[in-house]
């Protein structure tokens, strides 16, 4: 009997630890988020103030902002202080959040297709699509798992890393301009995207 209960205790504390610790989906995590965005979009009795600043909450939940930084500046990132460091991680959230704002508020219902999810260790690949009525337009989000959650850390629309992109260019400005270069720059287009 004792042997049983054992057993019986073994098997609840297995399958209740493997339940408990078991890995968040990163579909369901993206999927939840950009459904909620859509959501915002298409309520049209909301005021434009406070449903930008919901999306953007949104945005900022699912976002590996510093994760992004660092990836973006690359080589550069080891060149620079911690107050560099600190104002770059500041602009850049602040410039992507603007422009994914200002893009996502020219939704007019295109719908959402989430298709293949590819997982290593604590990485994954979702990949998207944007189905208009003319086209589709992929778009690959690739997450970082930090705890039980699933942070977004680069987007590739139509075979494009935005990370990337935005690295090419801030390298040449960085070579010509150097930091202070580099934050005037960001910050002018921070304000054109928030007029």
């Amino acid at each position: 009997m004792l042997r049983h209960i054992i057993i019986f205790l073994g098997l609840a504390t297995l399958l209740f630890s493997s339940s408990s610790f078991a890995m968040p989906d990163p579909l369901q995590q993206l999927q939840t988020t950009v459904d909620a965005v859509l959501v915002l979009l298409g309520d049209k009795n909301m005021d434009s103030e406070p449903k930008r600043e919901k999306i953007r909450q949104l945005v900022v939940e699912r976002f590996a902002f510093n994760s992004m930084a660092q990836r973006t500046l690359g080589k550069n990132w080891r060149k620079a202080d911690q107050a560099e460091q600190t104002r770059f991680i500041a602009l850049f959230s602040d410039l992507l959040e603007a422009t994914y704002l200002h893009r996502i508020e020219a939704y007019t219902n295109e719908k959402v297709d989430y298709g293949n999810v590819r997982l290593k260790n604590n990485k994954a690949m979702v990949e998207t699509e944007i189905v208009t009525s003319s086209v589709a337009i992929p778009i690959h989000y690739k997450l970082l798992q930090e705890k039980n959650s699933w942070k977004v850390y680069d987007v590739v629309i139509e075979g494009v890393s935005l990370i990337r992109n935005f690295r090419n260019s801030y390298d040449d400005i960085l070579e010509r301009e150097g930091f202070p270069g580099l934050f005037s720059r960001m910050e002018q287009k921070i304000a054109e995207l928030k007029q």
